[in-house]
């Protein structure tokens, strides 16, 4: 099956050269107003500083370092074992920040690429890039990531010759206004060579509007040292823009959700209203894979070719086969498994249950921790009954079977093949193959009894005072 992976960072890339990455997010982030750390907050089901990771490890780093300060214990569990986490406290500018790094890369003398936890969208290509810079035959002491965006706004500004060599680099604050008429902006983003980097940081004062270390000073004190430093530019603002915010985040989120469906088009998915479709970061969908309006995918959905997922469905952690059909208004949850040909349709919810080839549950249906054999036909407001309040348990239902509608078929139990299960039985014993189960009261007739019910009440009405 060939298929659309909707996940920003793309195919891994390698270098051969050795570096290890600092990620600042010691900020405290308050205009997120949230006691979850800025950095974790999701972008398509995943952490923006997962998104970030992600990107870098493409790269195979030595080493990755992040600072933390506020919410620590928040960043520490969440990189336990992916990255070492270093103390800025207190935090006194950008420049500080990476000082704290400074133990953890002792003796480290490969390049350091400098990044943020909430600028997630920095491309692999983009770190590779700087990275070469630094290597270049002039060989510069610092390379800076510059982006152009429309409106420059207060961002610091990048001064820089012809040949990209940097002239200087200034925060908007303490920027004079020729030097703010400059469109280069910095994204704060940097490599630098291990042996050089912390010497450098070492001579950083904060003689400035905000009383804090820069880390662009080091532009400029390598330039007093006699060296040159170099500004590469991003193709693409989006991919350096932070977040700060909750609306930034929508932003960033919508942005996300833009390219991916644009991508998810490309490789050959039939989206009928695109900006309705919601992806997760690891989406993977087939070829003439048809998604109707008002979808979601939760993390972890694998669509193979030729489904057809109809308006008004949510998915997450599920696994739709070739050629089926989801919905509409249906709900997969994790450990959903449709197998080739099989259906579910209108209001029908599965967990942990596996549909065979071929096999359907139309409308009404709750199917929980079950398995459903090949052909086989779930009646409208059938139920799994798979939990007792304290454990979960097994249904099997047999291929070719038909369960009856209004059926609840109480767990632990096994619908043998071809077997039937007549309409509003509750089923609490196995039933073998081929064989014919009814659950349920006789009926009793009682002929002419709500003719004289309905006459004893018109009477009993009329005799009532009126009111």
């Amino acid at each position: 099956m060939e298929t659309a992976t909707i996940c920003w960072q793309g195919t891994r890339m390698s270098t051969q050269r050795d570096f290890a990455a600092v990620i600042l997010a010691a900020g405290k982030g308050t205009r997120m107003k949230s006691d979850l750390h800025k950095v974790l907050h999701p972008i398509a089901g995943r952490a923006m500083l997962d998104h970030l990771m992600a990107s870098v490890d493409a790269l195979a780093p030595s080493e990755k370092v992040v600072v933390v300060g506020a919410g620590r214990e928040q960043l520490e569990a969440a990189v336990e074992g992916r990255a070492k986490t270093c103390l800025q406290e207190p935090q006194h500018g950008t420049g500080h920040a990476v000082q704290q790094a400074e133990s953890d890369l002792a003796g480290y003398e490969g390049d350091v690429l400098i990044l943020y936890g909430d600028v997630p969208f920095v491309r692999s290509s983009t770190m590779e890039m700087m990275l070469d810079r630094l290597h270049e035959q002039d060989a510069p002491a610092v390379v800076v990531l510059g982006f152009e965006p429309d409106d420059a706004l207060q961002y610091g500004r990048v001064i820089a010759n012809a040949d990209g060599h940097i002239e200087k680099m200034v925060e908007f604050k303490d920027a004079s206004e020729q030097e703010r008429a400059c469109t280069l902006c910095n994204s704060g983003l940097m490599a630098v060579k291990g042996a050089d980097l912390f010497d450098l940081l070492r001579r950083v004062g904060n003689d400035n509007a905000q009383g804090e270390y820069y880390l662009v000073d080091i532009v400029n004190i390598a330039r007093g040292d006699g060296r040159h430093s170099a500004v590469v530019v991003t193709d693409d603002p989006g991919e350096v823009a932070g977040i700060n915010s909750r609306a930034e985040l929508a932003a960033a989120e919508a942005q996300w959700q833009e390219l991916k469906r644009e991508e998810a088009m490309a490789a050959g998915v039939s989206l009928k209203a695109p900006e309705t479709v919601f992806f997760s970061w690891d989406t993977e969908l087939g070829r003439d894979v048809t998604v109707e309006p008002n979808v979601v995918f939760g993390p972890g959905v694998k669509v193979a070719d030729g489904a057809h997922i109809k308006s008004f469905s949510h998915l997450e952690g599920a696994t739709v086969g070739p050629n089926c059909q989801v919905g509409p208004y249906a709900r997969l949850r994790p450990g959903a498994v449709m197998e080739e040909d099989s259906f579910i349709g209108n209001f029908v919810e599965m967990k942990k249950t596996t549909l065979g080839p071929g096999a359907k549950a139309s409308h009404l249906t709750y199917l929980g921790d079950a398995t459903v054999g090949a052909k086989a036909n779930i009646g409208a407001g059938t139920i799994t009954c798979n939990y007792d309040g304290y454990f979960k348990y097994q249904t099997v239902i047999g291929e070719r079977a038909f369960i009856g509608s209004n059926s609840a078929l109480v767990a632990p139990v096994t619908i043998g093949a071809d077997a039937i299960v007549a309409a509003g039985s509750t089923v609490t014993r196995d039933v073998a193959d081929g064989e014919l189960r009814m659950e349920r009261a006789e009926q009793s007739v009682k002929p002419g009894w709500a003719d004289r019910f309905h006459d004893t009440m018109k009477k009993k009405k009329a005799a009532e005072p009126k009111k």
